[in-house]
C-alpha cells in the first residue's frame, strides 16, 4: 500500500496567495491546552520570515491546564475531551466566533523520521508536471511498519540526470528525474485518540503537525532552515527535535522526558508538594550555579502528618543541583540520538531552543557545552514566534511556539504530498469514529 493511504487527514486545502482568512488551532500539549483563532491576510514576502504569505492576528486564545495526557499520549479521554473544550470555548468568547474545524500538533507517538529516493523517465525530454506528479507518487510506493502513521510527506529536493539540487524541476531538458522524499511518522493509535478527543468536541481536525515542525515554522528566521539548524522543544513530558537543512525538514524525532520530570525530581529531593515544586521551578529554577547560590535561602514548604505547610528554608545551590543534571540528561540524549541519526553537525552548529521547559534560566548555556561539535561552540538561541499580532505578553514566549506555527503551517502545507482523501473529514477512529457511533445510537434508539 502506498505511503499516501497512511496519512491520517485529507491534504490540507492550499492557502491564496490573495485571499484573507480565519483559522483555528490547537495545540494540545502535556502541560497546557491552547487554542488561537487567527485572521490571515495577505502581504508580501519578507526576507526574514521566507515561505510566508499571510500576516496573522490573533483575534481569540484561550488555554488551560492540560488534563488526560502522558509523555503527548492521551491516556484519560474523558479528562482531554474537557481540556480542550474549554479552551476552545475560552478562544470562541473571545472571538466571537464559532469554531468549526482546527489545525492539531502531536508530540507523542514517537516522531520518527524515514526517507526515500526514487526516479523515473521524462516521458518527452522536457520535464512537465505529469513527470513530477509520476516521480512522487514512486516515492510514495513503500510500506510502513504496522501501526505507523503519515503526518507528513515532504519532498526535500529533485535531481535531473544526476544532478542535484533542483528546486524545480518542470521545464528543464533531461531524461531521468529522481527526488527525495521525507516522511514524518508516528504511532497510529496516539494520532487517532488525539483525532477522537477532538471529535468528541464536535470538531473536524483539517491536519495533524508533529509539533517541531510546527515551531521551526513559527522561529527560524533569516536563512537558519537554509544553512542548517536543530529546533529542540522541551515540552512537559516530551523533548522533540527537528533539524531543518536547504529549507526542509529533513529530520524529525522525540524523547518522553521534558520539565515535568525536572518539577517531580524536585519534589522528591525537597520533599514537597509537585505544585509547590513548579512554583519553586518557576521562580527560582536555574541551571547553573553562582556563587551567591550556597548564601540565598529558599521557603520550600513541607507537609506534615496533618498535611499542615511548613516551611523549610534551603540554600537555592539545593534546588540547581536537582534541576542540573536532568536537563543535562534531556540534552545529551537529544545528542545522542542525532548524532546515531547522523545530524550531529547541525546540531553543534546551530540550535534553537522552544517549549516551555526552555525558559530555564542557563538552559542555552548548558545547551551550547553539550551539543557543541565545533571549536568554535555551537550558536545556540531562544526561539519565540515570530510575525505574528495579537498574542497577550504571556503568549509571546517559547512555550507558544508550536501553537503559532501551525498558524504558519497551511501557507506552506501545499508542497506536501498527499492523495486528497474523499469527504471533509477523516475520523481518527477508521471506518467506525465518534460521529458514526453517534448516529448508529440516534437511529438504533429512536
Amino acid at each position: 500500500m502506498s505511503l499516501l493511504h497512511h496519512s491520517l487527514t485529507p491534504r490540507l486545502k492550499p492557502l491564496s496567495a490573495r485571499r484573507s482568512a480565519t483559522l483555528s488551532v490547537l495545540d494540545v500539549g502535556t502541560s497546557k491546552v491552547v487554542c488561537l483563532i487567527a485572521q490571515l491576510k495577505p502581504v508580501a514576502e519578507t526576507e526574514s520570515l521566507p515561505g510566508r504569505t499571510h500576516l496573522a492576528r490573533v483575534i481569540g486564545i484561550g488555554h488551560t491546564r492540560s488534563t488526560g495526557l502522558k509523555g503527548g499520549a492521551i491516556v484519560d479521554l474523558e479528562a482531554a475531551e474537557q481540556a480542550i473544550r474549554q479552551a476552545v470555548d475560552a478562544a470562541e468568547r473571545m472571538a466571537k466566533v464559532e469554531v468549526q474545524s482546527v489545525i492539531v500538533n502531536l508530540t507523542g507517538g514517537r516522531l520518527g523520521s524515514q526517507s526515500y529516493a526514487a526516479s523515473v523517465a521524462v516521458r518527452s525530454g522536457s520535464v512537465g508536471n505529469s513527470d513530477v506528479e509520476r516521480v512522487l507518487a514512486a516515492a510514495s510506493e513503500h510500506s510502513l511498519r504496522p501501526g505507523r502513521a503519515v503526518l507528513h510527506a515532504l519532498p526535500t529536493g529533485f535531481s535531473l540526470d544526476g544532478q542535484t539540487g533542483v528546486v524545480d524541476p518542470e521545464g528543464l531538458m533531461g531524461d531521468t528525474l529522481g527526488v527525495d522524499m521525507h516522511v514524518v511518522t508516528a504511532e497510529a493509535a496516539v494520532a487517532k485518540n488525539l483525532m477522537l478527543a477532538v471529535e468528541r468536541c464536535h470538531l473536524d481536525v483539517e491536519a495533524i503537525v508533529a509539533t517541531p515542525y510546527a515551531a521551526g515554522l513559527s522561529a527560524l528566521v533569516d536563512d537558519e532552515a537554509d544553512m542548517g539548524v536543530c529546533l529542540i522543544d522541551l515540552g512537559g513530558s516530551t523533548t522533540s527535535v527537528g533539524v531543518f537543512l536547504g529549507g526542509h525538514i529533513v529530520h524529525v524525532d522525540a524523547l518522553a522526558v521534558g520539565g515535568h520530570h525536572v518539577t517531580m525530581d524536585i519534589a522528591r529531593g525537597l520533599s514537597t508538594r509537585i505544585a509547590a515544586a513548579e512554583r519553586l521551578k518557576t521562580l527560582y529554577g536555574s541551571t547553573i550555579m553562582t556563587a551567591s547560590d550556597e548564601r540565598e535561602l529558599i521557603s520550600v514548604p513541607l507537609v506534615d502528618e496533618e498535611e499542615r505547610d511548613i516551611p523549610n528554608h534551603v540554600p537555592k545551590s539545593h534546588l540547581i543541583r536537582i534541576i542540573q543534571p536532568r536537563v543535562e540528561e534531556i540534552l545529551e540524549l537529544v545528542r545522542d540520538r542525532l548524532r546515531n541519526a547522523g545530524f550531529g553537525a547541525e546540531a553543534g552548529r546551530r540550535v534553537v531552543l522552544t517549549g516551555g521547559a526552555s525558559q530555564l534560566t542557563g538552559v542555552t548555556e548548558v545547551a551550547r557545552r553539550i551539543l557543541s561539535e565545533h571549536k568554535g561552540g555551537a550558536i545556540v538561541r531562544s526561539g519565540r514566534p515570530l510575525g505574528i499580532k495579537g498574542l497577550p505578553e504571556a503568549a509571546k514566549g517559547p512555550a507558544f511556539s508550536a501553537a503559532v506555527g501551525m498558524l504558519v503551517y497551511p501557507q506552506v502545507a501545499h508542497i506536501e504530498h498527499f492523495e486528497p482523501r474523499a469527504g471533509a473529514s477523516y475520523l481518527g477512529t477508521g471506518t467506525d469514529g465518534y460521529l458514526a457511533r453517534v448516529g448508529r445510537w440516534i437511529k438504533e434508539s429512536f
